[in-house]
């Protein structure tokens, strides 16, 4: 069997419809490593799966954040002045909720949270149904054009304050990082405000616990894309035949995701649309998380036109929470 061979049994269009389908079929028919966005990790159960991942003992990056933010919200709501909050993949807004209200102790607060999770739209909006004077409204879309269509009705006065919390920046590859802030720069306004959450590098056996935990939460998270992929793309992927592993790369800081065939299979996705085949010991890469040192977030951000007003890091699991400026 050739590992590598990903062959069209009828005919399939060459370029399918936008959106999963055809990430699919760019990721995952192709010779060389097989991939998948992890954006689509985070479908109603993933979400919930990844809830539970930010509880875990071995898993620090939200209960450093938290930290920080109970610590600094006073700080970032004053600094700031914002009434617009516009949050990218806000989860359950659980963290956010005690920067919202310190902001509206000073203003009433419009707050954008843009998910593609609508369940998490949900859990959101649940969470901070309470807070007087906040004006919700969630946006169900991808960073960017959620980005676009949360700032299309503010007026010049309204100043906005972005929020890309969790390490999120870090599951783009370098390139692809540089040019999403320099596409969120582009957006905001001079004196507008990002609030930019980092995990920072820390020890291999840290990160390995982190991302591949001993009640197997974080695999069960990742295999749930298979299921995902049976259930809304007619597949036929077989979970006994998968398990979830960890790459750790580090001369790049980073810490990978993949899906390990155990076997060598085929599989099959629609009516026979098309299908794939995997050797065994053969992964589906599904997510990098990059690792960053507090010099190289200072380059990057400064050089995609914002400067720093503050940072604070929390030293007990090693985590860095920056407010920007847009120059």
């Amino acid at each position: 069997m050739n590992a590598w061979l990903a062959r069209p049994l009828r005919s399939f269009p060459r370029a399918p419809a936008s959106g999963f389908l055809a990430d699919v079929v760019a990721g995952l028919c192709h010779d060389g490593q097989k991939t998948l966005p992890p954006k689509y990790l985070y479908d109603e159960l993933g979400s919930m799966l990844f809830g539970a991942i930010t509880r875990l003992p071995e898993y620090g990056v939200w209960r450093a954040e938290r930290r920080l933010l109970e610590a600094h919200a006073e700080t970032i709501a004053t600094a700031s002045a914002a009434d617009l909050v516009v949050e990218l993949g806000s989860g359950s807004a659980e963290k956010t909720r005690t920067l919202l209200e310190a902001l509206l102790g000073h203003r009433r607060v419009t707050y954008c949270p843009v998910e593609i999770s609508r369940s998490a739209l949900d859990a959101s909006r649940h969470a901070l149904d309470d807070l007087d004077g906040l004006v919700f409204r969630g946006i169900a879309s991808e960073y960017l054009p959620g980005v676009d269509e949360a700032l299309a009705t503010r007026d010049a006065s309204q100043p906005a304050l972005v929020l890309f919390l969790g390490s999120s920046l870090g599951n783009f590859d370098a390139e692809a990082g540089e040019n999403f802030v320099h596409a969120l720069r582009e957006r905001l306004m001079p004196g507008d405000f990002l609030l930019l959450g980092n995990d920072l590098d820390k020890p291999e056996p840290t990160l390995r616990a982190a991302y591949d935990d001993a009640l197997g939460v974080t695999a069960a998270f990742n295999l749930n894309v298979l299921v995902r992929m049976n259930r809304e793309l007619g597949a036929d992927f077989r979970l006994a035949n998968f398990r979830h592993r960890i790459h750790f790369d580090r001369a790049a800081r980073n810490i990978e995701m993949h899906i390990e065939s155990q076997r060598e299979q085929i599989v099959r996705f629609g009516r026979g649309d098309f299908e794939i085949e995997l050797a065994p010991g053969e992964t589906i890469h599904t997510e990098t998380s990059h690792k960053y040192s507090l010099g190289e977030l200072d380059a990057l951000l400064s050089g995609c036109g914002f400067r720093r007003a503050e940072q604070w890091v929390d030293h007990e699991w090693g985590f860095a929470t920056g407010l920007y400026i847009a120059d």
